[in-house]
């Protein structure tokens, strides 16, 4: 019984994430809003617009395979237990990597470091 219980939560877990990505994707695509693109510690980077379009397959990729996953499971129950736990959890795991992966592409690498007055290449 417990395992249903937790299937049911996991399912209507989809629907915020579903939205929110969705939602991402729409402000990005409709309003231009570059404010969530490829955050690193909450801060999007210099050139956002840049990256932009990417942010914004990952996030609408992801929310319509979320929205087909629900569809498939509560309209035509199309989908078994372990196929759409299957389908939806890959997608989750696939579009938090690739947002983070993009996330570091648009921040750079490694830990930005600043030069240090008087250092030796600076008196050549």
């Amino acid at each position: 019984m417990s395992i249903f219980i937790l299937n049911w939560v996991f399912l209507l877990a989809l629907f915020p994430v579903a939205f929110f990505w969705l939602r991402r994707a729409w402000r990005i695509f409709y309003k231009r809003d570059f404010s969530e693109v490829a955050l690193k510690k909450g801060l999007p980077p210099a050139n956002a617009e840049h990256y932009a379009p990417y942010e914004m397959v990952i996030n609408l990729i992801g929310g319509v395979v979320m929205v087909g996953v629900l569809v498939a499971v509560l309209v035509f129950q199309a989908l078994e237990r372990q196929d759409w736990i299957a389908v939806a959890g890959s997608t989750l795991w696939i579009k938090l990597f690739a947002s983070f992966a993009l996330s570091r592409q648009a921040h750079g690498l490694g830990p930005k470091t600043k030069k240090k007055a008087g250092s030796s290449s600076d008196k050549e």
